[in-house]
């Protein structure tokens, strides 16, 4: 018996397997693709299987520098600052670049709170699954 590897151009195979799952396999392909996702560091805390924090380091971002908004199941965190043009640097180890920090979010996770202290910005996100959606459990009458 042979040993075989996974890899990502098996994708397009494995979906002919499951009818209706190509928007998984096309996010799955498109979230392995590697980009500029170095700057700015960023923290994924789990709280529970439903609550998750995000941290992202923001030090030198000022109130009307950041943007994070909410879209068909992505959060896009963005940072915008103008280098002051009067200012000589001497040295410049404090990175103040703009940047776009993008998460997918799964179904049902919505962004209860986005809070900036002490430089780091923190998303706090939870799950809450539909009351329809959740398993019930069913009576049985026996006759």
């Amino acid at each position: 018996m042979t040993n075989y590897k996974l890899t990502t151009y098996d994708l397009p195979t494995i979906s002919r397997f499951g009818i209706g799952f190509d928007r998984l396999f096309n996010e799955l392909t498109r979230s392995m693709e590697v980009g500029n996702q170095g700057y700015p560091p960023y923290n994924v805390v789990k709280h529970s299987d439903e609550a998750y924090t995000i941290e992202v380091a923001v030090a030198g971002f000022g109130e009307n520098d950041l943007n994070v908004t909410v879209h068909e199941g992505k959060l896009t965190i963005e940072g915008n600052k103008e280098d002051k043009v009067d200012q000589e640097y001497v040295y410049r180890g404090l990175s103040s670049r703009n940047f776009t920090r993008t998460f997918n979010l799964a179904e049902h996770v919505e962004v209860k709170s986005v809070d900036v202290e002490q430089g780091v910005m923190r998303i706090s996100l939870e799950r809450e699954v539909p009351e329809e959606m959740k398993p019930q459990k069913l009576a049985i009458t026996f006759k």
